[in-house]
């Protein structure tokens, strides 16, 4: 890191690379997951518990490992758990080239792989801030995202799909080799990133960790801002992935779009989010988080009421577009303010606390999305998600006011210098 503070220094570019690295891996499996279940049988009930079984996961374990993580050195938490990773996703790739694959083994891969990622990410969240300076924060997620969207929404589909045509094992060993380059890189990160306790405060030693979890939790729903986030994020959660959740019937049945068209339209949201985690540091800084947030509520009641009215592909691609520049500037705000605002010693447990409720807001989604459509039509949760967006806009502007997230996201730019 030079004296000037402006640049993300070669740690950072460790950790980017490693991420970039894993992300590809991650997206390449699955895709070639869901062809691989599909390969062994005809169920959609079967085919669709394959993504069940990854993100479970999140509800049964975000919480420990967020405790765990606020234990351990997180690096070394990241280096372990991509090496297991690489092994497990490694047993699924021989098994397929062998011919030995079943659905059994298939759901037991995803679980275990899904149970690393609850440790994985709270531990690359809960690191950053010790790799580059306060002040670089958003740089630093900003890149992160943009290596996420071209390698894992834009890049890791075509190739799934294709080296999964070629060889069926091809995409989970590439996976597993991915996870073993991402340990590699991490193993080469210099330094310690084990939490302390705060000055001031006593050692936790003999606290349990049950105790040390629910401090967390405690923490982020005593923290004004910071609760009304995590809170909101569930929520959205619940309406955004019942939304997306039925796109594929709305695109095929409404838009009258083929399998072509469809995959364009998950391009375009692709292409939004690259275009907003290229531009959003320099965006939240000439607009602040306050606009950023405000303006990401107005672009959440505009995707419903567009999903539900709309009956041509134009203005739903585009409105996909918009509302993926928007998904990339909420997550950098959003990421960036727990980075700022929570003690260092509990950051991987509010961070899996907030992770906790972003999941089951997804989770309980992608149920209410079938049932409300099978009931009232395809239009429907696309009117719940704008009721919701439009109650949910009115109740939580005023926190998002501009003193309040100017407070919030400042740094002292001494401290970063120095």
């Amino acid at each position: 890191m030079d004296s000037s503070g402006t640049r993300l220094g070669p740690r950072f570019a460790l950790v980017w690379t490693a991420s970039a690295i894993s992300t590809l891996g991650d997206g390449v499996t699955l895709v070639a997951a869901p062809l691989l279940v599909s390969s062994l049988t005809d169920s959609p009930l079967v085919v669709s518990g394959a993504m069940f079984a990854v993100t479970l996961p999140w509800l049964l374990f975000s919480l420990l490992s967020g405790g765990l993580v606020d234990r351990l050195d997180r690096r070394r938490v990241m280096v372990v758990v991509d090496w297991i990773r690489a092994a497990v996703i490694g047993v699924l790739g021989v098994a397929v080239a062998l011919h030995r694959s079943s659905v059994p083994l298939l759901y037991a891969v995803m679980f275990l792989l899904g149970s690393g990622e609850t440790l994985a990410r709270a531990a690359s969240m809960s690191i950053l801030p010790a790799v580059v300076p306060p002040a670089l924060l958003e740089r630093a997620n900003s890149r992160i995202g943009a290596a996420r969207t071209v390698l894992h929404d834009m890049l890791a589909g075509p190739l799934g799909a294709g080296l999964f045509a070629v060889a069926a094992a091809a995409p989970f060993l590439l996976d597993a080799g991915s996870f073993a380059a991402a340990a590699a890189l991490m193993g080469m990160l210099a330094g310690t990133f084990r939490a302390g306790p705060a000055p001031g405060t006593p050692a936790r030693d003999g606290t349990s960790l049950r105790h040390e979890i629910a401090e967390g939790v405690r923490w982020l729903l005593a923290h004004r801002l910071l609760r009304t986030l995590a809170v909101l994020i569930g929520l959205l959660n619940v309406t955004l992935t019942a939304a997306m959740s039925i796109l594929v019937l709305v695109a095929t049945k409404r838009l009258g779009l083929g399998s072509v068209g469809y995959g364009l339209l998950f391009t375009a949201l692709a292409v939004g989010g690259l275009l907003g985690s290229l531009v959003g540091e320099r965006l939240i800084r000439r607009f602040s988080a306050s606009v950023t947030l405000r303006v990401g509520l107005v672009v959440e009641t505009l995707f419903h009421l567009t999903m539900a009215v709309s009956t041509n592909a134009i203005p739903v691609g585009v409105m996909l577009a918009v509302f993926g520049i928007h998904d990339a500037l909420w997550g950098i705000v959003t990421t960036t303010l727990r980075q700022r605002l929570t003690p260092p010693e509990m950051l991987g447990r509010v961070n899996s606390a907030y992770l906790f409720l972003a999941a089951g807001g997804s989770a309980f989604g992608a149920l209410l999305g079938g049932a409300v459509a099978t009931r009232f039509g395809l239009a429907a949760p696309y009117w719940v998600g704008f009721a919701v967006a439009v109650v949910v806009a009115a109740v939580t502007w005023r926190v998002f006011d501009r003193a309040t997230m100017t407070a919030a996201m400042r740094v002292d730019r001494a401290e970063v210098a120095a």
